[in-house]
């Protein structure tokens, strides 16, 4: 049985993908820090669905997280999506240091923890995939977005190095790029009444960039998708 772990899965686009591979008969690690939000998620999906609770900026939590999926998946899962991710606005003028090294930290750190964690095994064993969720900005910058682009770019430099040194491994490493997406991580920002942002109506749906995803980690293992940037019709 093939397995995956996806971080930042108890909504958004990390439940709706958990919930794709999990109808595909893949057991799935959701890994999420809010239990209650985890627990519900996993129990609408199936007995795959294992849920764990994990802050992926903290390296205790991480850790034991680590342990348990390597434990039960023999060094490490054939899939792993890092999804988990914050999105603070605020021009640099007002940006405080800690919450820029918060973004740093959720959206490049985390990853490349568990990228760390898991790649040796994949190497070894000559098979796996790498799935880093970027997004628009990771290629192009907004105002207000000083902490975010930072991470996105960072992310998907990382993405770009893994991509080269693994290249005849066996192990494939993806990076999917949404544009704006409609969850949960707009609901303190209202972008609906707000100057310049896109209205939530036209932005992509979680289910729709899950979709893009399942794709990719489904595509022939002799083809990697190296990079896939998706956009609202």
């Amino acid at each position: 049985m093939q397995t995956a772990v996806v971080t930042g899965a108890s909504r958004g686009i990390g439940r709706c993908i958990s919930e794709l591979l999990v109808r595909d008969g893949i057991r799935v690690y959701m890994l999420a820090r809010r239990e209650v939000d985890l627990l519900h998620a996993a129990q609408t999906l199936s007995d795959l669905a294992r849920p764990i609770v994990c802050d992926v900026i903290n390296t205790e939590s991480v850790e034991r997280a680590l342990v348990q999926i390597a434990d039960e998946t023999s060094g490490a899962p054939d899939i792993l999506i890092n999804n988990a991710g914050i999105f603070p606005l605020s021009p640099l003028h007002s940006l405080s240091a800690d919450v820029l090294q918060q973004t740093l930290s959720t959206n490049v750190i985390a990853p490349f923890r568990f990228v760390r964690a898991f790649l040796p095994r994949m190497r070894e064993r000559g098979s796996g995939h790498i799935v880093t969720i970027g997004s628009v900005a990771d290629r192009a910058v907004f105002a207000e977005n000083g902490a975010y682009a930072a991470s996105k770019y960072a992310q998907r430099a990382m993405h770009e190095v893994l991509r080269q040194e693994l290249q005849g491994s066996g192990v494939r490493a993806s990076l999917v790029s949404p544009g704006p997406t409609d969850t949960s991580i707009w609901d303190a920002i209202d972008p609906d009444n707000r100057e310049g942002f896109p209205a939530r109506a036209n932005m992509l749906s979680a289910s729709a960039v899950a979709s893009a995803i399942y794709w990719v980690v489904k595509a022939p293992a002799e083809l990697n998708v190296d990079e896939m940037r998706v956009s609202r019709s």
